[in-house]
């Protein structure tokens, strides 16, 4: 038994040795479209051995089983050729529309790159990656964990940090909005797949496990517009039970207008973190209605968000402070989203929950369609004992939601030293505050602004006193010294 740990470190450190490979995110594309296809290679194994008639949508030389199985098999300039000039040609261009695990595999390798110059050392990766056994069950349980370490890895990998959502906020979501067996759930900007792995492990626990595959093919939905984070995905949701993911796409939500989704399209659950900070390109805003148009991507989701749920669908997602107490077209959003569904609750975060990725202070708004809002309640969930900030080795755990748990099935009003960290407010005030929803948050220390003149002679006075500080210590230099009648 390898230990899977030590396996992912060591192909990290022969990667680190190769000239081509430039940088987290490049490094971690690398592994995960080789990983993918040994995963695949196992998931073959164990389909050729449960069904006598299984068939391999790829040719047998370009089965991994074939080229990459054997550790004494292909290196050097014979297996950089083989995998550049023949097998990623093949994988890209793969054609079999009827056989979804084709058109899954095609999807993968439209936008997937060989990063790797030095042919022996790949091989080396691939040999490593051949240790691990993903028809075992224990193997598999390790690595799960391991791939979401390499998830969470790509926080301080640059812009790539936007694709994962730290595992605390997406199970707690997860765990609020509940979804149901038979129920569709969906991730719009399902980024790494976080949110999806959360909900397949909800369902897992009601489903019967002879139908557990058919059943989460049919309930998890996602939608995610960048080729690494797509590719992420996939493997994540084959890695969670679902052997052929063909419900997780690669498009832009956003590029379609939303009057074209039809009652069947709609789903009973969003679970999601759309990017937020990011501006759509032009003729986007076109795909919405005209009072809501806007480039500001979080905002088009909402209003996506809300047209792509059921009736009596449940949401749960993250949102910048800005869309809270933006104004103009943010008013006239949070009002549709008030008057078609009930925003029961609102979390206010603390900053750092997204570090290193963004400081920016975000919040959880979880709401169900069909029924205007009546009341929403506030809370606002402090830092920890003995934390200052979250950070890449202080993460926010599940753990630290506790007192969320405890105060969501018997909602109650806190204040604490004349501040609201719990409130509920009606319809009625939050359209007095022209639907400002910035309620319940963080205290803070106010400024005191004084008029121009007072400010000028503060810092006069501010001044003389720092001069007469640094008379008096060169004074004593120079009694130090002998210096006396230095000017």
């Amino acid at each position: 038994m390898p230990n899977i740990s030590s396996v992912i470190k060591s192909i990290q450190d022969i990667m680190r040795k190769d000239t081509g490979v430039d940088g987290d995110a490049q490094r971690l594309s690398q592994i995960v479209w080789m990983l993918f296809l040994k995963i695949f290679a196992d998931k073959e194994d164990e389909a050729a051995v449960m069904k006598d008639d299984y068939k391999s949508p790829l040719e047998a030389k370009y089965r991994w089983q074939n080229w990459a199985q054997d550790d004494e098999g292909m290196t050097g300039d014979e297996l950089i050729d083989f995998i550049n000039n023949d097998l990623f040609p093949y994988l890209q261009n793969l054609e079999n529309d009827s056989n979804k695990q084709a058109l899954i595999i095609r999807n993968i390798f439209q936008d997937t790159y060989n990063y790797m110059k030095s042919g022996t050392l790949l091989r080396q990766v691939i040999n490593k990656i051949n240790e691990i056994d993903f028809n075992s069950s224990e193997d598999r349980h390790l690595f799960n964990d391991i791939y979401e370490q390499l998830l969470q890895s790509l926080q301080s990998a640059g812009n790539a940090g936007e694709y994962y959502t730290p595992r605390a906020v997406t199970q707690f979501i997860v765990d609020m909005v509940n979804p149901q067996l038979g129920e569709k759930v969906l991730d719009p900007a399902c980024g790494t797949g976080g949110f999806l792995a959360c909900a397949i492990e909800h369902l897992k626990k009601q489903a019967d496990t002879t139908k557990e595959g058919e059943i989460l093919n049919n309930s998890i939905f996602g939608i995610e517009k960048k080729p690494l984070p797509h590719q992420l995905c996939t493997t994540n949701m084959i890695l969670h039970g679902i052997d052929t993911p063909i419900n997780i796409r690669r498009d832009n939500t956003l590029s379609k207008p939303i009057n074209n989704i039809s009652p069947a399209d709609r789903v009973d659950c969003i679970v999601t973190n759309p990017p937020f900070g990011g501006i759509e390109e032009d003729g986007i805003e076109t795909n919405f209605p005209s009072a809501y148009r806007t480039k500001e991507t979080a905002d088009l989701f909402l209003i996506y968000i809300i047209a792509k749920l059921k009736v009596n669908g449940r949401a749960g997602l993250v949102l910048p402070d800005g869309a809270l107490f933006g104004e103009g077209v943010k008013t006239r959003i949070k009002e549709k989203l008030m008057q078609e569904c009930n925003l029961h609750t609102v979390i206010r975060l603390p900053k750092s929950v997204f570090s290193p990725y963004t400081s920016i202070n975000t919040n959880l708004l979880f709401f169900t369609k069909g029924e205007p809002t009546l009341e929403t309640w506030f809370y606002r969930l402090d830092m920890p004992e003995g934390y200052k900030n979250f950070s890449k080795t202080k993460p926010m755990k599940r753990e630290h939601l506790k007192p969320v748990d405890e105060w969501w099935n018997n909602k109650k009003e806190i204040n604490i030293d004349g501040f609201d960290k719990a409130k509920k407010y009606t319809i009625s005030e939050i359209k007095e505050r022209n639907y400002n929803l910035d309620l319940c948050g963080y205290p803070y220390e106010e400024e005191e602004v004084l008029p121009p003149m007072e400010l000028i002679q503060k810092y006069q006075e501010k001044r003389a006193e720092a001069d007469k500080n640094i008379d008096e210590i060169l004074s004593k230099i120079k009694a130090m010294i002998g210096e006396k009648n230095v000017d």
